[in-house]
């Protein structure tokens, strides 16, 4: 995070829970503000600027250039662009209306391939090299580390003051103001470092297999076999969504029972983002996805120039997704219709982050070291 196992790594980094069903409350400032958002599907509910009939607005608003490679996901909370550098082991925080550096936190060659994670105030990052930080927001001051002894650590995802976050073969639970273990489980091998998913006291997550875990106290609820590597997962009116090997997986949230598998030929990394009964992704086949999220039906497909790992972001009918011709993409999330593209640099090998949406913006990172920000005229 070789090209499969650095892509997996790189992009699983590349929670106030709802109950389920219940609708978003959406303030004056909607933060994209972890990995999976707050709502552990990749979409943006309360995004009201950009949509299908303003994103032909958007324009390139600023970059930012850092040391080299990126491979987080941007997290955008009260005006402030978080993201971490692979190759010189920093965690940046940028204006997000200027691009504009607010502070940058090095770890001393320990290479921060997670995306950060932002709550009450502090930030929370994993290196390859096996720590987990905590930051302070405003100062970018650390505020404690956690030695996980191992390597791989995965993007985190922070609910009710508990930061969970896998590295290698273990996934942790850690007090999120102290850095405190409080339970471990162990996967048995083969941590994939994609980042966990935490609904209604669950954590979702994939390793050797994919599991589903007590969010208090880290006992297995249940198991599938078989589905190692791949996405993050995504969880949606009681279903939970992950790419694997070559397919999309639907698993029943409460049991793992298998609902239905998608195909697509080639690996996927791309983590899916869900909303209004349909599951959005792309694949290495060079395609975004648009399925039935019931039943697994293909609803519309979209190619592009190049293979799609990055993680697609929704927001207001639009679907935001990257793909390694050095692209960003905007598309109709009804139709698959592209309405934008961007050029967001192109390096090689190619590689595109995940996007986040939020207040008008659209943030990513590429592996040419450039933080891109799009805005409306």
């Amino acid at each position: 995070m070789k090209r499969i196992s650095m892509l997996v790594l790189i992009l699983s980094a590349c929670f106030v829970s709802l109950a389920w069903g219940q609708q978003p409350t959406c303030g004056t400032h909607t933060p994209w503000a972890e990995f999976h958002r707050h709502d552990m599907r990749r979409s943006n509910p309360c995004e009201s600027l950009l949509s299908i009939h303003t994103v032909r607005k958007l324009v390139a608003r600023w970059s930012y250039f850092t040391g080299g490679f990126l491979s987080s996901s941007p997290a955008d909370v009260d005006g402030v662009v978080y993201i971490a550098s692979y190759i010189d082991s920093s965690v940046y925080a940028l204006n997000a209306r200027t691009g504009a550096l607010l502070w940058a936190f090095n770890a001393a060659n320990e290479a921060i391939d997670s995306s950060p994670a932002v709550a009450n105030g502090m930030v929370y990052v994993g290196s390859y090299t096996g720590t987990v930080y905590a930051l302070d927001a405003h100062t970018g001051a650390k505020l404690w580390s956690y030695s996980t002894g191992s390597f791989d650590v995965s993007s985190a995802a922070v609910d009710k003051g508990i930061v969970y976050i896998g590295a290698n073969d273990y996934i942790y639970a850690l007090n999120a103001k102290t850095g405190a273990l409080l339970w471990s489980y162990n996967t048995g091998g083969g941590y994939s470092a994609t980042s966990p998913a935490v609904w209604a006291g669950v954590v979702y997550v994939g390793a050797n297999n994919f599991y589903a875990l007590d969010a208090r106290t880290g006992a297995l609820l249940w198991s599938y076999a078989g589905l190692a590597g791949g996405s993050s997962p995504a969880v949606a009116n009681g279903v939970v969504y992950v790419g694997s090997d070559i397919k999309m997986y639907a698993l029943d949230a409460k049991t793992g029972t298998l609902l239905w598998t998608y195909p697509t030929g080639y690996f996927v990394a791309s983590s899916p983002a869900v909303s209004h009964g349909t599951v959005y992704f792309g694949s290495e086949d060079y395609t975004v996805y648009a399925l039935n999220a019931t039943t697994g039906a293909l609803l519309w497909k979209y190619g592009t120039g190049g293979a799609v790992d990055s993680s697609p972001a929704l927001a207001n009918r639009v679907v935001y997704i990257g793909s390694d011709d050095g692209y960003l993409y905007a598309l109709n999330s009804k139709t698959g219709a592209r309405l934008r593209r961007f050029s967001i640099g192109y390096q090689e090998p190619p590689f595109a982050c995940s996007p986040s949406v939020s207040n008008g913006m659209v943030y990513m990172g590429s592996g040419d070291g450039n933080v891109y920000a799009f805005g409306l005229k």
